[in-house]
């Protein structure tokens, strides 16, 4: 059966029409109950490519076949070479849509979805679902004696599944409309779902499986499941792992981090603390599972004995939140990968946007900037929360501030924040000056962060393609697949400005995939993509030490690092060890803290994977320690009275020069200014 109706076209002579067709259905629905639910053909995540998609018609290249594919974004302008959708030249039923799946598929559905544009409304009532083998003999998809006609869209951005009555095996698939919206034209957005029949003769097909051979939980995780993935990890690698809570959603659910280290449950003394969040917009749900898979791999691998994560493990305290939005992935959740559509569930329950909810700090910066007689004195860094954004009534999101607080309590250096819907990597600024809807931005450490960026973009299998079809309707890869925020479009109160401006960490935006639902099917080969990128952004290292009292021996908390040439300082953690992030390189650095005198050392960061030491040791003024002393009631040294009276001394000598030569040029002033009365008199 399955050679017959694999190889034998539908117009066989030697079979009746009506025995063939039984035979069909019957075959059809044997394959269909032992398969699971069929995965999308991959016209979203691009796996379809332009080629195996033809139409009837269409209005312009902009609008062509290439265009049809589910929740694909238009370009700003219609026009242009990138609209929203597929549309026909004519408004007739005689239109169509084709792919190729260049494999005989099971076809099981169709979910179609209107044009996005901001400028017409454009959508499909109904349609016909057509199938061939060849494509040139068509058959119309029936329910029962009658041509099936499907229920398509209401609105441009909804997608609605059409199911067939009876999944079928086929090669090509049409979508053939029949209805459209009154005031608009035909124009849709499309997946297919169907599973691929394997074919017993093709000695090839196990070389073409796509996938991952590392053993992980390649699967969606709802809250519960999520939970019980973090527990398993903790019990598999307990020495390790340590997971706790920095708060809950607004319904509710508790942001859960797992940490992994040698040492995970407190802060160890020069190692420095990594995070990466994903999960911001609940939607954008890859950054979620890679995120998983990372505590899993980063588990196994070290119990293996991998020297690679067995260094990273040692080295570095690495911060997992894989959901920061749990309200809006179970919104998204519940509606499925192919079904949530562009924004459902990018917000939170109260509908706001976690990437605009952080305290806009740049522009109270360049405000202060603006005004100020001198520039150099303006913060650069630490650049406290503004009043208003504390109060009860600011409409900050309890996930937002769960997360400064958490950025406040542990002193994180480098973090990645995983979106979806694009392949990018961007880094700060992310607001622009002035408002404007787009402009390059960039902060003192541009050099550095461009660097992160272009680390993760080209380890990314799928971004490092030159080969690789743009997503949507701009061409990263003109800009080496990374792009200043403010470059893209302005964000102000964005999460990775906040953290550079009011911590010591620096974060970029990680844009994972083209789709920001994958399908679970399309997880293992994500993982790939991204699995060395994940490892070598958590390498990146610059300078690194502690600062401590030359004579206590203890660490200085809060004392400034200022890198010559760099216009942003870091401060450094209570226990005075601190980390900067530089490219290789010969650095002068100074540091300053009160009471004390200013420390100065010259750096080199190498071109080697591990940072550089650079520790500085601190002598306390002589005030300070008088003010020490006073404050314990003690008497005051000779030494240090000695001390005291010397730098009276000094300070009286150069009081005295200033005065002195004050006087000599006011002197010379009023002796110039008595001949030149005198010149003139004559």
């Amino acid at each position: 059966c399955w050679g017959l109706l694999l190889h034998q076209p539908c117009s066989v002579p030697a079979i009746s029409r009506q025995a063939q067709t039984t035979k069909k259905i019957f075959i059809s629905w044997l394959l269909f109950l032992s398969l699971p639910d069929c995965p999308p053909l991959g016209l979203e995540s691009l796996r379809v490519d332009d080629s195996q998609i033809q139409a009837s018609s269409y209005q312009r290249s902009g609008l062509g076949p290439h265009r049809g594919r589910l929740n694909i974004q238009s370009g700003i302008e219609d026009g242009d070479l990138y609209d929203g959708a597929w549309c026909a030249e004519y408004k007739d039923q005689h239109q169509w849509l084709q792919v190729d799946a260049i494999y005989h598929t099971l076809f099981t559905g169709v979910i179609l979805q209107g044009r996005n544009s901001i400028w017409s409304w454009d959508w499909v009532h109904t349609y016909k679902v057509q199938l061939s083998n060849d494509s040139v003999n068509w058959e119309t998809c029936m329910n029962g004696t009658e041509e099936a006609i499907f229920e398509g869209n209401q609105n441009p951005e909804t997608p609605v599944l059409g199911r067939l009555p009876v999944p079928t095996v086929a090669r090509f698939i049409r979508i053939n409309p029949q209805t459209w919206y009154f005031n608009g034209t035909i124009c849709l957005r499309a997946e297919i779902m169907g599973c691929r029949v394997d074919d017993p003769t093709d000695i090839y097909a196990s070389e073409r499986e796509l996938g991952s051979k590392d053993d992980l939980d390649f699967r969606h995780h709802n809250y519960k499941e999520m939970r019980k993935l973090m527990k398993s990890v903790t019990e598999e690698c307990p020495d390790i792992t340590h997971v706790y809570t920095i708060g809950k959603s607004y319904m509710g659910f508790k942001l859960y981090v797992m940490v992994i280290s040698d040492n995970p449950s407190k802060h160890e003394l020069g190692e420095p603390e990594f995070r990466y969040v994903a999960g911001m917009h609940g939607n954008e749900v890859l950054g979620r599972e890679l995120v998983l898979n990372l505590m899993q791999y980063l588990c196994r691998e070290y119990k293996k004995g991998n020297q690679r994560v067995v260094r990273l493990v040692t080295e570095t305290r690495i911060h997992l939140l894989p959901s920061m939005n749990p309200d809006g992935y179970e919104d998204a959740y519940v509606k499925g990968s192919e079904l949530a559509g562009w924004a459902d569930g990018r917000y939170s329950f109260e509908g706001i946007d976690l990437n605009h909810n952080f305290p806009d700090l740049n522009n109270i910066m360049w405000d202060a900037q603006e005004t100020a007689a001198d520039k150099s004195k303006v913060s650069n860094h630490y650049i406290p929360i503004p009043e208003y954004y504390t109060k009860e009534d600011a409409m900050v999101a309890p996930e937002t501030r769960a997360v400064i607080s958490w950025m406040q309590d542990i002193p994180f250096v480098l973090s990645a924040n995983l979106h979806g819907g694009e392949l990018v990597v961007t880094y700060p600024f992310d607001c622009t000056r002035d408002w404007a809807p787009v402009e390059d931005t960039p902060t003192a450490d541009n050099a550095f962060f461009r660097w992160l960026a272009t680390v993760y973009a080209s380890t990314n299998l799928v971004m490092a393609n030159p080969d690789r079809r743009i997503c949507h309707s701009e061409d990263f890869q003109s800009h080496n697949n990374i792009i200043n925020g403010g470059a893209w479009h302005t964000v102000p109160g964005s999460m990775n400005d906040f953290s550079y401006l009011h911590t010591n960490c620096f974060e970029v935006t990680v844009e994972l995939s083209c789709d920001k639902f994958p399908h679970a099917s399309e997880l293992p080969i994500e993982w790939e993509n991204n699995k060395e990128s994940l490892l070598v952004y958590m390498e990146q290292v610059g300078i690194k030490g502690v600062i401590r009292d030359k004579l206590t021996k203890q660490g200085i908390a809060d004392a400034v690092i200022k890198v010559e040439d760099h216009d942003h300082d870091i401060r450094s953690a209570a226990d005075g060890d601190y980390w900067r992030l530089l490219n290789p390189g010969e650095y002068k650095v100074v540091v300053w803290a009160e009471g004390y005198f200013p420390s100065m050392r010259r750096c080199n960061v190498g071109m080697e994977p591990h940072p550089t030491i650079c520790d500085f040791t601190m002598t306390k003024t002589p005030l300070q320690r008088l003010k020490e002393i006073r404050a314990k009631g003690g008497k005051i040294p000779q030494d240090l009275q000695l001390r005291l009276r010397a730098l009276r001394l000094r300070k009286l000598r150069a009081s005295t020069k200033a005065i002195n030569r004050r006087r000599e040029s006011q002197r010379l002033q009023q002796a110039r200014k008595a001949r030149s009365t005198g010149a003139q008199r004559a």
